[in-house]
């Protein structure tokens, strides 16, 4: 499936929502002509929302031709009024806006619609709204003041809907995305962690060939599912690389390689660069330097080591679709939020060639191909953390110190919510370390010491998230220990934002 980027705040979430249906989609940009659409033979298109009015200057349009192409097509709010306006119906703007719940009555002989109830609570979100569904198509959906809330003309298998079924304000929607995967186009639920681990399997072998291939370990569930999806398809070929650069966690290097030598059966390089890294970021703030500082320093140490095994051309990294969003995109329409230091950070003249196992799969879709691949349970569900590390959660220069002091603060906070068992329950859970001082009273005495700032959210796959609704007493008791164990912190705050419009992490 391909869901074609109108800007829409939910693109990436149709595509999540097909990949849940275990059909394989991809997110691409609305500027792909009916030409490349045709050569990658998708079985079914998917256009997203977007901000735009169709009528407005600038607005993202699509090539016409792809509605000639004969594959289902699927518009959702901004999709199906561009559908409408293409395909000769009307689209105009509404003296009343929707946003929100709404209710509808549906058709139940629409082929998106059979089996469900006629009256559905959906959400919508939109200004302009289609008033005359293109010449030989039907109205399917309608609510009071959304006359044409869905249409389709079967002949031409084209679909639209001007709510969307990809959010769960719409409760019935992934049964309507289903109802069209597999009725409509036919699709067949195949793409499962199994099928991934096939694929990529193939992949990796039809890249590398006999060639040696390097992978940087983190410890991280990211970086052990590539190597071991390049060990299913090189074997010995690869040999794994764990560079500490000084920027881990608490105990954290010598629980990597405790980790890796108990549960892979490929040779491992430890390399101590804690020195390195350190020099290279001593009074840099700017995060996006860290960032290309420490993309740049990772890959200079892989290629040293490269050339102690020999002649090795691959490099394989964790590199997941996430990363790829954020960093700019792949498909030309996502807003750079933040480099990732695997994706923006790269330096130009890398040496070596990149194996990618990962760049298509979400965090959640990762630890299912990790689960398969039967990675221990510890290592599946390891939080998230950035290859960056400690230099983005210190907002400032990076000293040793401050590495201290964080490590302290983290392990403290982390223990407790483990404690508390509700690690599982979190996407991250970290303390942040603001570079700044504030007065404080201790020991009947003044002090001026650093703040910790504790960030905690729930989420699915990192694109959305919300913070996490922690007990007070626990709140109460890990702000305590901080303050009390850790030299240095005179003040604990919780950040109490989501994304958007705030990122996870702080840089």
């Amino acid at each position: 499936m391909l869901v074609l980027d109108f800007g829409g705040q939910y693109s990436q979430l149709i595509a999540r929502r097909v990949r849940e249906a275990r059909v394989y989609s991809e997110l691409v940009s609305h500027r792909l002509t009916a030409e490349e659409i045709r050569a990658r033979r998708p079985l079914a298109l998917l256009l997203s929302g977007g901000p735009a009015s169709v009528y407005a200057e600038g607005a993202p349009q699509a090539d016409a031709a792809i509605f000639d192409l004969g594959v289902p097509t699927l518009g959702i709010c901004y999709g199906m009024q561009l559908m409408a306006r293409e395909l000769g119906g009307a689209v105009e703007s509404n003296e009343v806006s929707e946003f929100g719940k709404a209710d509808v009555a549906l058709e139940p002989s629409g082929a998106l619609f059979r089996d469900l109830q006629a009256d559905q609570v959906v959400w919508m979100s939109h200004r302009d709204s289609v008033t005359a569904p293109p010449p030989g198509a039907r109205v399917t959906a309608s609510s009071e003041t959304t006359p044409i809330a869905a249409f389709e003309d079967p002949d031409r298998s084209l679909y639209a809907v001007q709510f969307h079924p990809e959010v769960v304000h719409t409760p019935q929607g992934q049964r309507m995305l289903e109802s069209f995967l597999y009725e409509v186009a036919g699709a067949p639920p195949s793409w499962t962690p199994a099928a991934v681990i096939e694929e990529q399997v193939e992949l990796i072998r039809a890249q590398v060939g006999l060639e040696k291939v390097i992978c940087g370990l983190s410890g991280g569930v990211d970086s052990a599912v590539a190597a071991l999806l390049v060990h299913k398809a090189v074997g010995d070929q690869l040999t794994c690389v764990f560079v500490d650069h000084g920027l881990l966690r608490e105990n954290e290097a010598e629980q990597v390689v405790e980790t890796f030598g108990s549960h892979f059966h490929v040779p491992l390089v430890h390399v101590d660069a804690r020195e390195r890294f350190l020099s290279r970021l001593q009074g840099v703030d700017d995060p996006e330097e860290k960032r290309a500082i420490v993309g740049e320093e990772f890959i200079r140490v892989f290629e040293e080591e490269a050339r102690t095994l020999g002649d090795v051309r691959f490099l394989v990294q964790g590199t997941l679709y996430s990363d790829v969003i954020e960093s700019g995109g792949d498909v030309g329409v996502a807003a750079k939020i933040k480099s990732h230091h695997n994706v923006g950070g790269l330096p130009a003249d890398m040496r070596m060639e990149l194996v990618e196992p990962l760049r298509s799969l979400f965090k959640d879709e990762v630890r299912r191909v990790g689960e398969q691949l039967g990675l221990p349970e510890r290592m599946v569900w390891r939080h998230p953390f950035p290859g960056p590390g400690l230099a983005i959660r210190i907002i400032g220069d990076v000293t040793e110190e401050r590495l201290s002091i964080l490590r302290h603060a983290d392990a403290i906070l982390l223990e407790e919510i483990r404690r508390a068992d509700l690690y599982r329950e979190l996407w991250q859970c970290f303390a942040v370390l603001p570079a700044i001082r504030s007065v404080g009273v201790q020991g009947d005495e003044r002090t001026y010491a650093y703040p910790v700032v504790i960030r905690a959210v729930t989420s699915e796959d990192a694109m959305t998230a919300d913070w996490a609704r922690l007990p007070h007493e626990l709140l109460d008791t890990i702000a305590s220990r901080i303050v009390n164990e850790v030299p240095g912190v005179n003040r604990v705050a919780l950040d109490l934002s989501s994304k958007p419009p705030a990122t996870i992490e702080w840089e």
